[in-house]
């Protein structure tokens, strides 16, 4: 089984957990917490993927770059720890935070674009975004010049490719097979 697949049950059943207690919120917070610190740090992935290092030293890691964790969070540690998926960490966090925003009707659409967009192609983009998804929609804009022009936006499992360089890829693949 993929540790994503994994990684969603964690989230799933986390997500149930807290809302049945009332604290999705806060350990929504946490999750975001968990979410910076390891996209800042990718040696913590590393150590926590590693099969040389033993359970209770991952453990230890966790325990020491987040000391002082609410009883849920705490209650998560201990399940990964038992089960030896210290590694899904970064994923359980990734996921909650989706099935979060899902759960209160908020999708992040990703629009990667060769500049930054301004305010008119936002909009744009805001009603291309809407017929894909009809949850309310949240641009995050990422800025990579390699895609040459045009722009790729990302909601949930869709993506609407409409890049230069897709376009020139396309282009270049029909020259090569005729």
């Amino acid at each position: 089984m993929k540790a994503g697949r994994v990684s969603i049950r964690y989230a799933k059943a986390l997500l149930e957990f807290a809302i049945e207690n009332q604290k999705e919120k806060s350990v929504f917070q946490e999750m975001e917490n968990i979410l910076s610190v390891m996209e800042s740090s990718p040696d913590l992935e590393v150590a926590l993927n590693s099969p040389v290092l033993p359970g209770s030293q991952k453990r230890k890691i966790i325990d020491e770059i987040f000391p002082k964790p609410s009883k849920m969070l705490k209650s998560l540690f201990d399940l990964l720890s038992q089960n030896g998926r210290e590694g899904i960490l970064w994923g359980a966090a990734q996921h909650y935070i989706q099935l979060f925003d899902t759960h209160h009707g908020k999708v992040v659409a990703t629009v990667t674009s060769a500049a930054p967009l301004t305010a008119d192609l936002e909009k744009e983009l805001l009603k291309k975004a809407v017929t894909l998804n009809p949850l309310k929609i949240q641009l995050k804009n990422i800025v990579d010049p390699t895609i040459k022009g045009g722009f790729i936006l990302r909601v949930g499992d869709l993506q609407y490719n409409a890049s230069i360089a897709d376009r020139l890829e396309a282009l270049k693949r029909e020259l090569i097979t005729s």
